[in-house]
């Protein structure tokens, strides 16, 4: 019989999903599951012929195999050339992501690709505020400081 002090632990209900201490996710970092380990042990030496096999399936015609081999030789993105201005300042910015409005109307680059490198110039945007704020911190606590002394 459980006592007020100290409850049975079937009356003691973890939140269901979190069977496991807040942080803690119950297996440790890098642990694989049963069945990679597996399938580890049974491929264990014969990775150089099953990639032999693959390789000759696929110069055979195999469908499946050129997708699955091309999918990993040929890379999916290719290099974006655009004429950006240095981007020194905020102000810089504006004619940066005309530079991507522009080369995605005439056609220079997708507007997957334009997305994909206004996305950088944000991050850029939002690192020259951060560089900004800091400085004008660093400047007000100087003034305090001045303050502090001269009091």
């Amino acid at each position: 019989m459980p006592t007020n002090d100290h409850p049975s632990p079937s009356d003691q209900k973890r939140p269901r999903g979190r069977p496991f201490a807040k942080g803690n996710g119950g297996r440790k970092l890098g642990a694989r599951n049963r069945a990679s380990l597996l399938a580890d042990a049974l491929l264990e030496g014969e990775e150089e012929e099953l990639v032999r096999k693959g390789i000759e399936l696929a110069k055979a015609g195999d469908p499946q195999m050129l997708k699955f081999f091309l999918d990993r030789i040929l890379s999916k993105e290719r290099p974006v050339k655009i004429d950006l201005p240095l981007i020194e300042s905020r102000r810089d910015l504006v004619a940066a992501y005309a530079a991507i409005v522009q080369a995605v109307g005439a056609g220079e680059i997708s507007p997957s690709e334009g997305n994909a490198v206004a996305g950088l110039l944000a991050s850029i945007a939002k690192f020259i505020d951060d560089v900004e704020i800091d400085a004008r911190l660093r400047k007000m606590e100087e003034q305090l400081k001045y303050l502090q002394a001269k009091s």
